[in-house]
């Protein structure tokens, strides 16, 4: 559920010849869950209407969006995909109506496929986990609309659109990040899975992927896309009893065997997420020679060989980073690779070596991006003039893909 998109449809395959979204034959979804939601916990088992009614955040009505999108202008999408359209608005700062384009502050209207039985779930999803939780590494969601058969979510805008397309994108809009910034991308997203796996109700995010950390004017990462989340175990129970979804490549093997759900799925997640930053290349990428197309298969090896494991990592950030540093970021994507998911640190482990893997001089590098970037006139991802409009590369980058109904079984 990002922020920034381009006017180009948002492609739901991976380029391996298969659809990237997957859910097991098991038609039902055996949840050991029994959590209840709180003023300070959120809960999947609430009704429609009580986490409706128990959310932080506006309800618009459909023609105030109507009004803020233009219509729905064809010239105003950002991008598309399963879930529906999503296009940019613009709303006033502190009243949140609707304004004229260039005023206010700029959104991102995501507007639900009426078709699709599985996004209306996925959209109530959102409201459930994004309309209760706050953390600077999570998206904000300002708002949804429920009228008739219409279904709409409102975000806030993110100048840098999504990690994926800063990875793997090429072009004058995507220039290569630096070593620095990619360790401040993968720290930020690892605090925001940290979040979500320590508050009341532990929540497993469960699609962690790099079209889903969304990036603001400072590059600092923000997670969106919560529609496949899930409350962790309760009680004594060890994990999650649910029918297998997520995305090709970025799934736990135990749980694409067992379909035993835990906070260490999302660990092995980030590993292969922590593997795609450090190399340049895809998760799946059928494109690749013979026995390169799956990064963790080809990469794992190499990650564990002093000698060889630079053959991973992307020879742009040659000369960016020392080989001792190079070595510790191995050593962490490995560990959270681990097949065995007790071997695996968690989350808060991740982000406390992470920390440590970032030098003086990368900090000082990313205190520098963000004071460059305040003085261009933006203040947390959003243009701090009122009548300017978004600049170009804001315009130019990609909104991850919008939620789909899982395809690949």
């Amino acid at each position: 559920m990002g922020i920034c998109w381009s006017r180009y449809k948002v492609d739901s395959q991976f380029h391996t010849g298969e659809d990237s979204r997957y859910v097991s034959r098991d038609a039902h979804d055996n949840s050991n869950t029994d959590s209840k939601g709180s003023s300070t916990s959120v809960s999947a088992t609430r009704s429609e209407g009580e986490i409706l009614q128990s959310s932080k955040i506006k309800s618009f009505a459909f023609s105030e969006l109507k009004n803020s999108t233009r219509n729905f202008r064809p010239d105003s999408v950002l991008g598309e995909g399963g879930f529906g359209s999503v296009f940019k608005g613009w709303i006033d700062e502190q009243s949140l109506a609707a304004s004229k384009p260039g005023t206010g502050i700029v959104i991102a209207v995501k507007r639900l496929n009426k078709e699709g039985l599985q996004g209306h779930k996925e959209w109530l999803a959102e409201i459930n986990y994004l309309g209760q939780l706050s953390h600077p590494n999570l998206v904000k969601l300002l708002g949804y609309c429920l009228e008739d058969d219409h279904r709409l979510l409102v975000y806030e805008f993110m100048p840098k659109g999504s990690m994926e397309n800063h990875l793997f994108r090429r072009g004058s809009s995507f220039q290569p990040l630096s070593w620095s910034v990619r360790m401040k991308v993968a720290l930020g997203a690892a605090r925001g899975l940290a979040f979500l796996h320590g508050v009341a109700n532990q929540i497993i995010y469960r699609d962690f992927k790099t079209s889903n950390i969304l990036l603001d004017s400072n590059f600092n990462a923000k997670l969106s896309d919560f529609g496949l989340a899930r409350d962790g175990p309760t009680g004594d129970k060890s994990h999650v009893s649910t029918r297998v979804m997520g995305t090709y490549g970025y799934a736990a093997p135990e749980y694409l065997s067992s379909g035993h759900l835990t906070t260490k799925s999302d660990v092995y997640s980030f590993g292969v997420v922590f593997l795609e930053i450090l190399s340049g290349k895809k998760a799946i990428d059928k494109n690749r020679p013979k026995g390169e197309h799956n990064l963790v298969d080809w990469a794992k090896p190499y990650l564990n060989n002093k000698r060889k494991v630079f053959r991973v990592f992307d020879p742009r950030l040659e000369g960016q980073h020392s080989p001792k540093r190079a070595l510790q970021a191995a050593e962490i994507a490995l560990q959270c690779l681990s097949m065995d998911p007790k071997l695996r640190p968690n989350m808060d482990e991740v982000v406390t070596a992470l920390e440590q893997l970032q030098s003086r001089k990368d900090k000082a590098k990313n205190d520098q991006i963000d004071v460059q970037s305040n003085r261009q006139g933006y203040s947390n991802g959003e243009p701090k003039s009122r009548g300017s409009t978004e600049p170009e590369a804001a315009r130019v980058n990609a909104y991850p893909r919008p939620s789909a109904s899982p395809l690949y079984s």
